[in-house]
C-alpha cells in the first residue's frame, strides 16, 4: 500500500504569502507549491499521514486565521484531504518549469529535457518527498551567497550542508567547484533524497557524502570546514550554532537562511555572542540570509 499524505490547500491574499509559508513550515511540512489564482495565492503543502492529526490541522487553521486577522487581512480558506502518494508527485508538477536563480544557475525539473549548451550551471532536480525546488526565497539567498563566496573555489574547499533538505545546495557547491561535501539531514526521506538527485546530475558519492543525522554527525568526522550553509529554521539555527565553532576553522564562513526579518536581531546577536561577524545581511520579501565569518580576513 503506497504512503498517504495530507495535502494543505490555502487560498490567501499574497499579503499573507510569507507568514503562512512561516505557519506551514513550523507545522512539519515538507515543501510547498504556489500558483496565482486570480487576484489571490493558491498554496499547496505536504505533510505525511502519519505525523498529524485532523484536530493538528484544525489548529494550524486557527492560526492562520489569527495572523491574519493580526495584519487586518482576509482571512485565507483553507482545506485539507488525503492524497497517495503518487498523486502528489503528480499534483504540483505542472506548475514547476525552469528557473534562473542568481547570475550562474538555473533549476530545472528533472522530467524536462536541459538544453544541449548553457551558459550557466545546471541544476537537475526531482525533489521527491523531500521537497525543495529553489523557489523559495530562502533558497535563492543561499545559492547567490553560494555565486558570491565561490568566486575563488581555492577558498572554499570543503562545505558542510546542515539540514540538506532535497540537496539544491550540496549540488550548487559542488557545481561551483568544492572539493567536497557534507550532506546531512535529521528526515532519512530528504538524505534519500539529496542521493538520487546527486546521482541526476553526474555528482560522485565521494565528493558530496549524505549523511543521516545533524551537526553530531559531521563532529564524529573531526573535520575544520571551510564553509557552512544552513538553511532551516531561525529555532533550529539557535540550538545548532553553538557548536558551529567545533566544526569550522579559524578563516571559515557560513551562510544562515531560513530566518525571518523579525528573527534577525537575535541571529545576529547570536552570531556576535560567539564571535563570529556579520559580513553581510541579504533579504528578500519577509526572509533574510546572513553571510558570516569566523574572523576578519
Amino acid at each position: 500500500m503506497s504512503n498517504r499524505w495530507w495535502e494543505i490547500i490555502v487560498l490567501c491574499d499574497p499579503t499573507l504569502e510569507e507568514s503562512i509559508f512561516w505557519r506551514l513550515e513550523q507545522f512539519g511540512c515538507s515543501g510547498t507549491a504556489t500558483e496565482a489564482k486570480e487576484e489571490r495565492w493558491l498554496i499547496r503543502a505536504y505533510i505525511p499521514e502519519v505525523k498529524v492529526q485532523k484536530s493538528d490541522l484544525a489548529e494550524l487553521e486557527r492560526h492562520l486565521d489569527r495572523d491574519a486577522m493580526l495584519v487586518e487581512a482576509t482571512v485565507p480558506e483553507v482545506k485539507w484531504q488525503l492524497i497517495d502518494e503518487e498523486d502528489w508527485a503528480n499534483s504540483w508538477k505542472q506548475h514547476w518549469q525552469p528557473t534562473n536563480i542568481g547570475d550562474r544557475f538555473t533549476i530545472y525539473p528533472a522530467w524536462l529535457e536541459t538544453p544541449s549548451t548553457s551558459d550557466r550551471l545546471i541544476m537537475r532536480l526531482d525533489p521527491g518527498v523531500a521537497f525543495g525546488t529553489g523557489t523559495h526565497p530562502t533558497t535563492q539567498l543561499c545559492l547567490e551567497s553560494l555565486e558570491m563566496r565561490f568566486y575563488d573555489p581555492t577558498d572554499s574547499n570543503i562545505i558542510a550542508d546542515i539540514g540538506c533538505g532535497s540537496g539544491i545546495l550540496s549540488i550548487a557547491a559542488s557545481l561551483l567547484q568544492a572539493k567536497q561535501v557534507y550532506a546531512v539531514d535529521t528526515d532519512p526521506l530528504a538524505t534519500k533524497t539529496t542521493r538520487s538527485n546527486c546521482q541526476l546530475n553526474h555528482i560522485d558519492s565521494q565528493q558530496v557524502k549524505v549523511i543521516d543525522g545533524s551537526i553530531e554527525r559531521l563532529l564524529e568526522l573531526d573535520i575544520s570546514f571551510d564553509g557552512i550553509v544552513c538553511n532551516i529554521l531561525a529555532d533550529t539555527i539557535t540550538e545548532l550554532f553553538p557548536q558551529f565553532d567545533l566544526i569550522s576553522g579559524d578563516r571559515s564562513w557560513a551562510i544562515l537562511s531560513g530566518i525571518l526579518l523579525e528573527q534577525a536581531d537575535d541571529i545576529a546577536s547570536l552570531v556576535e555572542y560567539y564571535g563570529w561577524t556579520v559580513a553581510a545581511l541579504w533579504r528578500r520579501k519577509e526572509w533574510c540570509c546572513f553571510n558570516i565569518r569566523r574572523s576578519e580576513y
